[in-house]
């Protein structure tokens, strides 16, 4: 047996003792409506899908665990392939989709605001830690 910390929201701090081999039940109300315990698989869900690591994590034990390293290779590369595709769609329909906006008289500063924004990303980075 082990214990965890809970805090609330009203500040309240206990310590709940329990062991994973028998089920675990709170005893109290924590105000988490049926709703919201609903939807944490699917919010789960969406940032496995949109994030780009957390598929690979899987997709690489498995042959790591029951293959070769070829396999393993095999998984990276075609992972790899994907990103890199993905990326080049997503910058073309970028960069096709900003012709239809009216910018032609921002044109000539273009090189100006790109060193700004890089600048100002430097910035953010060295002072906000980003």
């Amino acid at each position: 047996p082990h214990t965890h910390m809970h805090v609330h929201a009203d500040g309240s701090v206990h310590e709940h003792v329990h062991v994973h081999e028998e089920d675990h039940m709170h005893v109290h109300d924590d105000g988490q409506s049926a709703s919201s315990s609903r939807l944490t698989p699917w919010i789960l869900f969406l940032i496995f899908v949109l994030g780009p690591c957390e598929p690979l994590i899987p997709l690489l034990m498995y042959p790591a665990a029951k293959m070769d390293g070829w396999h393993v290779a095999g998984v990276a590369a075609l992972f790899s392939i994907v990103t890199i595709l993905t990326m080049l769609i997503v910058v073309l329909l970028g960069f096709y989709g900003v012709r239809f906006l009216p910018l032609r008289s921002l044109e000539r500063y273009a090189h100006a605001m790109a060193g700004a924004i890089i600048f100002l990303s430097g910035i953010a980075m060295l002072f906000l830690g980003l």
